[in-house]
């Protein structure tokens, strides 16, 4: 054999041992003993014995266990950031034993872990320092859809509100509130953010960047104004977290499928590209993988609407669409209302139009595979803010965010040292009436905040409306009212979510208008004289303090 052929055949060889123990296109089970060979510079997998060892090609090499599918090791440049407390990196809390296969497919590596009703994928691109993932769950025998990352402390520098420390702080509820000796308030519940208002979320060094780049939701529940943990630090570790379904303050059905992707991606120290989010993503090399219940762009359809009539220019509009199977959102274009909504699975959905977080027009849309539904101008028919009133308090947009301690409440207890005090009567027409008047209302905190008000004699010589809207109700709350010496019937309990949620950094529930029919009469007949509007919480449940029954305020006016 000649030196040219020796060394081409030497070169064959390697190829060929490469593609064989590599894996190109073929499953490795768990336990098969089977080993790849990649060096620590090239793109490809090995098999420790615990667990399937995947490098990037990039600065990124982590760890698939072969008996529960956990992440068990995030290196980057060098350095160890996954773990602690002896715990890893995990959908829900950890699946435990489960069937663990991975294949790779030309610059894509694929990890398959199953166990039940729930599969995870982990996914790794050649030269890329990202981990993509899927989470597939077909039944509710799990209670939460989450993965958590499961970082080892001091990692990352986090003084945020979603920061605590075991050592000192003092636990005040449930074991997950903490108060701070300078009497601010901490939990894993206080991040401040709605799904969307971010892509994604993470921490960084300011030389390094950690993030999770959310999915698109679609499998998930509660809708574009939902509020969940989204990660923590403490003296201990610090997580982060891609919600999926979560039962607390929820108010919609869980949805089953599958999720994603969402990405856990290192940066230098910047945040993730914005070609990871969720409809920038190009998820056309996921196509061929075989992900069970994968969709890709040919099998997904589009809502593109021209505009949007009678919006107040005062507030954002989204446009929402949500079935039995999945939800989706776009923001609407100021001015003229117009919005599209891409990469839809085919169905028939229900249309909603919020100003702000309230729903104000409803309409059923269909969307079908390959194609774009077109809809003409929507005209806006069910904002409360156009009826005519005699007084209003705050403004008709299904948060409380005029009123008052309304935007600490996002990321803080309503104990905080920061928050104004919860009592306080108000009087209309003093130019600070709302700004005063209590986001939230509680039986054991501050039961029967006083309102007053004049009517002049025609006013006075009629009955009138009086409107109530609340965002949420913790424990059955709702107000009850009293106008001078007249007392109204006690109303019906509005469906809420039955976990915590004013503790919890939301005031997110199902927003509900209750409405009270005020004799002529009730009014004072001198006008000259306040009317005194009374609030008070009723429940047939009980509790004390800021976990007594309580209801979060939308909106309060009398009709003229």
């Amino acid at each position: 054999m000649s030196t040219h052929q020796r060394k081409l055949s030497r070169r064959r060889l390697l190829a060929a041992s490469a593609v064989g123990v590599a894996g190109t296109g073929a499953a490795v089970a768990a336990g098969s003993g089977l080993l790849s060979s990649a060096s620590a510079a090239t793109f490809g997998h090995t098999d420790d014995g615990s667990n399937f060892v995947i490098n990037t090609g990039a600065s990124l090499v982590f760890k698939i266990s072969k008996k529960t599918g956990d992440l068990t090791s995030l290196v980057y440049r060098g350095k160890e950031y996954e773990g602690y407390g002896g715990r890893h990196s995990h959908v829900e809390s950890g699946l435990g034993a489960s069937t663990v296969t991975i294949t790779r497919s030309g610059s894509t590596i694929l990890v398959k872990a199953a166990h039940g009703p729930i599969t995870q994928w982990y996914a790794a691109r050649s030269g890329q320092n990202n981990v993509y993932m899927w989470t597939n769950k077909a039944d509710a025998s799990f209670t939460a859809t989450r993965f958590i990352v499961r970082l080892k402390p001091g990692m990352f520098p986090n003084e945020g509100s979603d920061s605590w420390i075991e050592a000192s702080d003092k636990i005040i509820e449930a074991g997950d509130v903490w108060r701070r000796a300078d009497g601010t308030t901490h939990s894993k519940h206080y991040s401040g953010k709605r799904v969307i208002d971010y892509d994604h979320i993470g921490f960084t060094t300011g030389s390094v960047g950690l993030w999770i780049v959310r999915s698109n939701h679609e499998k998930a529940s509660g809708g574009p104004f939902y509020r969940s943990l989204l990660r923590h630090s403490n003296d201990k570790g610090a997580g982060l977290y891609e919600i999926l379904h979560y039962n607390q303050a929820q108010t919609e059905k869980e949805r089953f499928g599958l999720q994603g992707p969402y990405v856990l991606a290192f940066t230098d120290g910047g945040a993730p590209a914005p070609s990871l989010a969720a409809g920038h993503l190009d998820t056309s090399w996921v196509d061929g993988l075989g992900i069970t219940g994968w969709v890709g762009a040919a099998g997904r359809g589009k809502v593109a609407g021209v505009g949007i009539k009678g919006m107040d220019a005062k507030h954002p509009y989204t446009v929402g669409f949500a079935n039995a199977d999945a939800q989706y959102w776009a923001k609407a274009a100021s001015g003229t209302g117009a919005f599209s909504c891409k990469g839809m699975l085919p169905g028939t959905y229900t249309l909603t139009v919020y100003k702000g977080e309230l729903a104000v027009h409803t309409a059923p849309v269909t969307v079908k595979a390959g194609g774009t539904t077109t809809l003409h101008s929507i005209t806006v028919t069910g904002d409360p803010s156009t009826a005519r009133t005699i007084w209003r308090l705050g403004d008709w947009d299904g948060t409380p965010g005029e009123f008052k301690n309304a935007k600490l409440m996002t990321y803080a207890h309503p104990s905080d040292a920061r928050a104004a005090k919860w009592t306080g009567n108000v009087t209309i027409g003093d130019g600070s009436s709302a700004a005063s008047f209590p986001a939230y209302m509680w039986s054991g905190v501050n039961d029967g905040i006083l309102v007053h008000f004049r009517l002049t004699a025609a006013q006075a010589a009629a009955a009138h409306t009086l409107r109530i809207g609340v965002t949420d109700a913790f424990s059955g709350g709702r107000p009850r009212v009293t106008v001078n010496d007249w007392v109204s019937p006690v109303p019906t309990a509005t469906a809420q979510p039955s976990t915590r949620s004013l503790t919890t950094g939301s005031y997110r529930g199902n927003n509900r208008t209750i409405t009270y029919s005020v004799p002529r009469s009730a009014w004072k007949t001198d006008v000259s004289q306040y009317n005194v509007l009374k609030i008070n919480i009723v429940s047939g449940s009980s509790g004390t303090a800021f976990l007594s029954p309580g209801t979060s305020f939308d909106c309060l006016d009398l009709l003229a």
